[in-house]
C-alpha cells in the first residue's frame, strides 16, 4: 500500500473515531427503573428510557452525520438539491435533538420518595413560588391546567425566565420542541402518551396528578440557584 493510501486510510479512521466520540448517548439514571412505583411503573420506565429515548438518541446522531456529509457535499456542489436535503435534515435535528434534550431533563425532574421525590422546594425557589403563585399547590394547579390543555403530544416546563428578572414561567411546547436561551428549564413534564398510557390509559389527568409525588424539587432548586440573570 502506498504512503498516500495509508495516510488516507489513517485520516478516514481518525475521522470515524472522532465522529463516534461526538455521538450523544442515553444518560445514566439516578435511580432504578422500578424506583418510581406506584406512580410510574417499571414497565413504562423501561420502554420510555430504553426504547423511546434511545430512538431520539439514534435519530439525533444519524441527523448529525447526515448534516456533516451534506455540508461537505454543498462545498463542492452548492445546488438547490443539496440545500433541500440539508433543510430536511435540520428538521430531524430539531425533532430528535429536542427529544433527546427533553428526556434528559425529564429523568432529572423525577426522584423516588426515598431520594426526596415530592418533597417541597426550599430556599430561593420556594420563596419565588410563594411570591408569584401564592403557594406550591397553586403552581401545580396551573401546570396541570397547561398539561391538560395540550392537544396531541408535547411538554410543559417550569422555567426561570432570565429576561424578566428571573421570574418563574410555565411554558408549553408541542411535539419535541424544547426551551433554551433565557428560559432555563427547572422541571420538564412529558405529556406524550408513551409516558403514561400503559399504566393510566386514557386517564392522563391521573398521571399529571400522580407525578408530583416524585418530582425532584431539590434538582429544580439547584438549577434555579445556578441560573444567573442576563446583564444587558
Amino acid at each position: 500500500m502506498s504512503v498516500d493510501r495509508i495516510s488516507s486510510v489513517v485520516k478516514k479512521d481518525s475521522s470515524s473515531t472522532l465522529r463516534e466520540k461526538r455521538k450523544v448517548s442515553l444518560p445514566k439514571l439516578d435511580w432504578e427503573l422500578n424506583a418510581l412505583e406506584p406512580y410510574i411503573s417499571a414497565q413504562i420506565n423501561e420502554l420510555h428510557y430504553a426504547k423511546h429515548h434511545q430512538t431520539y438518541v439514534n435519530g439525533f446522531n444519524a441527523a448529525v452525520d447526515q448534516l456533516e456529509n451534506l455540508t461537505f457535499q454543498l462545498a463542492s456542489n452548492p445546488s438547490p438539491t443539496i440545500a433541500e436535503k440539508i433543510v430536511c435534515v435540520q428538521q430531524n435535528l430539531k425533532f430528535h435533538g429536542g427529544g433527546f434534550i427533553n428526556h434528559c431533563l425529564f429523568w432529572k425532574s423525577l426522584a423516588p420518595k426515598s431520594q426526596g421525590g415530592g418533597r417541597p422546594p426550599t430556599g430561593a425557589l420556594a420563596e419565588s413560588i410563594d411570591k408569584q403563585f401564592g403557594s406550591l399547590g397553586n403552581l401545580i394547579d396551573k401546570v396541570n391546567s397547561s398539561l391538560a390543555a395540550l392537544q396531541g403530544s408535547g411538554w410543559v416546563f417550569i422555567v426561570k425566565n432570565l429576561e424578566i428578572g428571573g421570574d418563574l414561567d410555565i411554558v408549553q411546547t408541542l411535539n419535541q420542541d424544547t426551551v433554551a436561551g433565557s428560559l432555563v428549564p427547572l422541571l420538564a413534564i412529558d405529556a406524550w402518551e408513551h409516558a403514561y398510557y400503559l399504566q393510566y390509559q386514557n386517564r392522563k389527568m391521573d398521571y399529571f396528578q400522580s407525578i408530583w409525588n416524585i418530582i425532584n424539587w431539590a434538582e429544580a432548586s439547584k438549577k434555579f440557584d445556578g441560573a444567573k440573570l442576563l446583564n444587558y
